[in-house]
């Protein structure tokens, strides 16, 4: 399967912050920090208005901005050829991400699920971010002859000024290009991110993700999706005692049961065979729909696929 592009790694360069000084996590490699990054940028001083524009932080993977060419394997969408953009930063933490990577920094206080794994640490913020021009993950993006793009995390929806100019400039090559969001609800878009996003795959938290109600459930932002034609909603279904969570929201928001979206908690083939029968048949009590998570299926907890 197609990975990487060759331009974006030209261009790429790490985030100056630098997080406190831990151990490097042992499985995954890290980049080259001695290789030239940048080599043919520009040295004009950029405004914070035009860093926001043309700037991109993107999850960092094996050493690479994570851009690859894959099939969706959630939700609305599953089983369609899409180019996936895999942001970094997240203004949740959810205790089970399976891409922890994107947010889970030296430093920070919040537990993870893998925290009791024999050589699990939180990450190195430069290690894992780079930050690109918005035009070479454009041109990276467009070498997959893909129409399907999806803006995932992280939380892309913190860098809506950047990603309107890469749906803009994607357009401006094939008008072909349609766009889907992956958002926790929390953020509202803006009118011009709304404007060039054909669907939101909005995926609320519930409590079973250790994020506190007041960070995890933002009002307005809620009724907007529910009330955007563009929008459905998936659940991340851990226990049954999950359903009176979901129900709450969707009677809240007043969320349309055709809009929703279950899928069990898992990140291996047998944690989802253990949750997916008697999912089934609350999706089927309700008249939900029901997701599997097909790329753990084919390929099981690894990523870039």
């Amino acid at each position: 399967m197609r990975l990487y592009g060759v331009h974006l790694l030209k261009s790429q360069r790490m985030d100056s912050k630098q997080p406190l000084p831990l151990p490097q996590k042992p499985s995954l490699p890290t980049p080259d920090h001695n290789a030239p990054l940048f080599p043919q940028q520009s040295q004009l001083p950029r405004t914070k208005k035009n860093q926001r524009e043309n700037l991109l932080k993107i999850a960092r993977l094996r050493g690479q901005p994570e851009i690859f060419h894959s099939i969706q394997g959630e939700g609305k969408s599953t089983g369609i050829p899409s180019v996936f953009v895999r942001t970094s930063l997240c203004n949740l933490h959810c205790i089970w991400c399976d891409t922890d990577y994107t947010w889970n920094w030296v430093g920070t206080r919040f537990p993870h699920e893998n925290d009791s794994m024999p050589g699990y640490q939180k990450f190195e913020k430069k290690d894992w971010v780079a930050v690109c021009e918005v035009s070479d993950v454009a041109e990276t993006v467009d070498a997959f002859h893909c129409p399907n793009v999806i803006l995932t995390g992280g939380e892309p929806m913190l860098q809506q000024p950047a990603l309107v100019e890469l749906a803009k400039l994607l357009r401006s090559k094939s008008s072909d290009y349609r766009f889907e969001v992956e958002t926790n609800g929390t953020l509202s878009p803006t009118l011009e991110f709304d404007t060039v996003v054909d669907q939101y795959n909005v995926s609320p938290k519930l409590e079973n993700s250790a994020n506190p109600r007041r960070l995890r459930e933002k009002p307005a932002a809620l009724r907007f999706f529910a009330a955007s034609p563009k929008a459905n909603f998936k659940f991340v279904i851990a226990e049954k005692t999950d359903l009176e969570e979901v129900l709450g929201l969707l009677k809240t928001y007043s969320i349309a049961s055709e809009k929703v979206w279950l899928m069990p908690e898992g990140t291996s083939a047998r944690a989802l065979a253990q949750r997916r029968k008697w999912l089934v048949e609350i999706c089927k009590h309700h008249g939900f729909r029901y997701s599997d998570r097909l790329h753990v299926q084919i390929w099981g907890d690894k990523k870039g696929v």
